[in-house]
């Protein structure tokens, strides 16, 4: 079998496109500086779409107030049956039954300056009450 012969005239044409470059090979520089610009770019702006669906996607997210499970559509909890708590998006209210502003939920707001929290101090016995 006969090896290929080296293209010559196809690579003397394409550098003198490159080097000395007229409306053609300036069209095709800036198609390839377009692409390679849009390669380098790609995983940015995917990164960036990714983001923007994942808040669109934990703004839809409703939290059910019974059990806590998550699910995003209608108005009943796929996972126990009861209605969600009106008012939309995630719960309103925390684990510790304060709003996420901070007041108590139910509307019930505290003056942090009017509040005396009493704390009692115990002594710790080193290795535990053996009741000796």
């Amino acid at each position: 079998m006969q090896p290929r012969s080296i293209p010559w005239l196809w690579i003397a044409i394409g550098a003198l496109v490159l080097l000395a470059p007229g409306p053609a090979g300036r069209l095709l520089i800036d198609v390839l500086g377009g692409v390679t610009l849009t390669l380098l770019l790609l995983p940015v702006l995917l990164g960036a779409a990714g983001w923007i669906g994942w808040q669109v996607l934990q703004r839809r997210l409703r939290t059910c107030q019974a059990c806590g499970f998550t699910s995003m559509g209608g108005e009943i909890c796929p996972a126990c049956g009861s209605a969600y708590a009106a008012g939309g998006a995630a719960s309103s209210t925390t684990g510790s039954g304060l709003s996420p502003d901070g007041g108590i939920a139910g509307g019930v707001e505290i003056d942090p300056r009017n509040v005396i929290i009493d704390v009692q101090a115990t002594d710790v016995i080193p290795g535990g009450n053996r009741g000796d």
